[in-house]
């Protein structure tokens, strides 16, 4: 099964035998985002790629301590893709490991993510969604991942192959939407980002979701976005230290990649956005999303959200951003995947590149289908 140009894989059961599915069906794109990430870590720092699956091992052990299921999911899509749980492990600690290493020169991810309430949708349902800006480089290594798991809800994502977590929704009605902030904290090594997200995806309830982003030690600052299904978001700004958050107004939440709810005390005498185009990029999609209260129907209203999501103020870095000629070709940014989730009817919609110029598709799983243990609405 395709999306365009996006495959669709669905894994199941235990946590190795879902990580060797995984690693079997994805095989080709995991080897196309190693071979992506070997050329721009040693871009951007001269780093060989074996030294960064070297310094990937300085995550083992938070990984495991958080997380031992996902371990070893990872290291069975490590024996199914036939390559090393270092190197899955470097493609899903990738962000802390640029932290480390690269910081000036390798920006974290950008994205521009999204919560519409009932209020503000125009068709009375929730809406979570996001346009993910990241390298185009990797362009040929996303894919739509299905996780049906034992005990836990079934899982819908939108990652890097190779990765276990990253943005996506349940069928508990829990979407999750993330984005890079920046900054420099201290150097204790915490939790790799791919795994406390997928943490608050394999959540049942917003509490045990919630619980996943405030209790854990993260090594990088990243936003999270919470959306339930019964008209509730919430905004983390999650750091290794503190942490802020903030409320929808009038039903409508967006959030960039620099501190909206606080600035962090490490931060705070010499705070300066990693993402200045984030600055406008903000205002820009809530003043698009505002029209969408107007529509008369589910159809007009994800139509307008597409609309507002590709906004071209700033091109090519705006809303909906686009790779910029001028920089080497493993430099250039663009928005990979536009996503919006309708939390009331389960509907998973995607584009497969930059919004303005690809529709919204279905991925054919429903959140709330199957017989797999889902939490159904």
């Amino acid at each position: 099964m395709s999306l365009t140009s996006m495959p669709l894989v669905e894994i199941s059961g235990a946590p190795r035998e879902r990580g060797r599915q995984y690693g079997e069906q994805a095989r080709e794109r995991v080897r196309r985002a190693l071979a992506y990430y070997a050329e721009a870590f040693t871009h951007s720092s001269g780093l060989s790629w074996p030294q960064v699956a070297e310094r990937a091992a300085g995550w083992v052990e938070p990984s495991r301590a958080f997380a031992p299921d996902l371990v070893e999911e990872m290291e069975g899509l490590a024996e199914g893709a036939g390559v090393d749980f270092l190197d899955v492990l470097a493609l899903n600690a990738r962000g802390e490991i640029i932290y480390d290493t690269t910081f000036s020169s390798m920006e974290p991810d950008g994205c521009t993510s999204f919560a519409l309430m009932s209020e503000a949708s125009g068709d009375g349902h929730v809406y979570a969604g996001q346009n993910w800006d990241w390298r185009a480089g990797v362009a040929d290594t996303l894919m739509v991942l299905r996780v049906v798991q034992p005990g836990k809800p079934t899982v819908i994502m939108h990652v890097e192959a190779g990765q276990v977590g990253r943005q996506g929704a349940n069928s508990a009605g829990i979407a999750l939407n993330a984005n890079g902030l920046g900054g420099r904290f201290d150097d204790a090594v915490g939790v790799p980002q791919t795994l406390i997200r997928r943490k608050v995806l394999d959540s049942g309830d917003l509490g045990t979701a919630l619980e996943s982003l405030t209790k854990s030690k993260a090594h990088i600052a990243s936003n999270a976005l919470v959306t339930h299904r019964d008209g509730f978001a919430i905004d983390l700004e999650t750091t290794p230290g503190a942490i802020g958050w903030m409320y929808p107004t009038d039903g409508l939440l967006v959030h960039g990649n620099h501190y909206q709810a606080f600035v962090p005390p490490q931060l705070a005498d010499s705070y300066r956005p990693t993402s200045t185009d984030s600055l406008f990029r903000v205002p820009r999609a809530e003043g698009g999303l505002r029209a969408v209260s107007a529509a008369s129907g589910t159809a007009e209203a994800r139509k307008r959200i597409k609309l507002a999501m590709s906004d071209h103020l700033g091109y090519p870095e705006s809303l909906c951003t686009h790779p910029d000629e001028t920089q080497p070709p493993v430099k250039r940014w663009a928005t990979l995947l536009s996503s919006c989730v309708d939390l009331t009817t389960g509907d998973y919609l995607i584009t497969a590149g930059t919004p303005c110029d690809h529709e919204y598709e279905r991925v054919p799983w429903n959140l709330y289908d199957g017989p797999h243990g889902d939490v159904t609405p």
